[in-house]
C-alpha cells in the first residue's frame, strides 16, 4: 500500500504558514497590548502611593491603608490585562474569565462568610476607631487593654495577663464599653448603715471621709444617694471619680475608700449591720422564742 506522504507535509506547510500570517497581522496589536499592560501598571503603581498617602491622612491604621492602595493597583492592572487582551481580539477568553472570575468569588464568599465578615467589620472598625491600642474596653465578659487592632481580629490584654483575642465582627456587633476615651471614669461604691444610726451624720462623715482620698478627683464632688430600705440596714451608694480612668487607679480608689469609710464609721459609732435574720415559732407569728414554754419529756410520758 503507498502512503501519499507529501499531502500530510502540505497541510501542515499551510498551517504554519496560516499561524505565521496571522501572528504577523496581530503583530502590531500585540505591541500595542504590551505598551497598555505596561502603561496601566505603571499608572497602578502611581495610584496606590497616591492611594496610600490619601488614607494616610484619614486613617492611622497601616493594614487598612496598605489593604485599600493594593485593591487599587490590582483593580487598574487587571483592567489594563482585560483591554490588553481585547485588543487582541480575544474576547471569548475575556468573557470566560469573567465569568470564572465570578463563579469563585460566589464560592469564595459562601464559604468564607465569617471571614469576610470579620473583615470588613475590622475595615469600618479602622474608619471609625471606636478604640484604639492602650484603651481598656470590654466585650462580652472580657475585658482589658487592647494591643492589636488588625483586619480579622482585636488582642486585648486582660488584667490577670492572658491574650483574648477577639473576632472584629463580634465588635462590630456588639456592645462595647470604652473606659478610656472619655478619660474619666466613675466609682459607684454601695453601702448599707444600721437602722438606727442618723442618716443625716452618716451622710456627712462618709462624704467627708471620701472627700479626703488622694487617689480620687478632687475637681468632682462626692455624692451620696440613699436606694432602699433593705432587710438588716438602709442601703446607698456613694459616687466619686478616680483620679484616672487606668484600672489600676479605679481600683485604688475604690479601695481606699473602702478602708476610709469603716474607719470613719467606727470613730463616729456608725455601723455597718451584719445580715440578721428573725426565726418566727408559732403558727401564727409573732412569738420569740424567748417567750415560748419549753416542754420535754420526763421520761414517764409526762409533759
Amino acid at each position: 500500500m503507498d502512503f501519499d506522504i507529501e499531502n500530510p507535509l502540505e497541510l501542515v506547510t499551510d498551517k504554519l504558514e496560516s499561524w505565521l500570517s496571522a501572528m504577523i497581522k496581530m503583530l502590531p496589536n500585540l505591541v500595542v497590548a504590551i505598551i497598555i499592560v505596561i502603561v496601566f501598571y505603571l499608572i497602578a503603581r502611581l495610584a496606590r502611593n497616591g492611594v496610600k498617602k490619601l488614607f494616610q491622612r484619614v486613617s492611622s491604621n497601616y493594614a487598612v491603608n496598605n489593604l485599600f492602595s493594593n485593591i487599587v493597583f490590582i483593580g487598574l492592572f487587571i483592567a489594563g490585562i482585560f483591554i490588553a487582551l481585547g485588543i487582541l481580539d480575544l474576547t471569548t477568553l475575556v468573557g470566560s474569565l469573567l465569568a470564572g472570575v465570578g463563579i469563585v468569588g460566589l464560592a469564595l464568599g459562601f464559604a468564607f462568610q465569617d471571614i469576610a465578615a470579620n473583615f470588613i467589620s475590622g475595615i469600618i472598625i479602622a474608619f471609625q476607631q471606636p478604640f484604639k491600642v492602650g484603651d481598656i474596653i470590654e466585650n462580652d465578659g472580657h475585658m482589658g487593654i487592647v494591643t492589636d487592632v488588625s483586619l480579622r481580629i482585636t488582642t486585648i490584654k486582660t488584667f490577670q495577663g492572658l491574650e483574648v483575642l477577639i473576632p472584629n465582627k463580634q465588635l462590630f456587633q456588639n456592645v462595647v464599653t470604652n473606659y478610656t476615651r472619655t478619660n474619666e471614669r466613675r466609682v459607684d461604691l454601695g453601702v448599707g448603715v444600721s437602722y438606727g444610726d442618723d442618716l443625716a451624720k452618716v451622710k456627712k462623715v462618709t462624704i467627708d471621709a471620701v472627700s479626703k482620698l488622694d487617689s480620687i478627683d478632687k475637681n468632682r464632688d462626692v455624692t451620696l444617694f440613699f436606694n432602699e430600705f433593705g432587710d438588716s440596714s438602709i442601703n446607698f451608694s456613694v459616687r466619686f471619680w478616680a483620679k484616672s480612668p487606668k484600672q489600676p487607679d479605679y481600683l485604688a480608689a475604690q479601695s481606699d475608700a473602702v478602708m476610709a469609710i469603716q474607719h470613719a464609721y467606727n470613730e463616729n459609732d456608725i455601723m455597718i449591720p451584719f445580715p440578721i435574720r428573725t426565726l418566727d415559732f408559732g403558727i401564727k407569728g409573732g412569738e420569740k422564742l424567748s417567750e415560748m414554754v419549753l416542754q420535754h419529756s420526763n421520761g414517764n410520758g409526762k409533759h
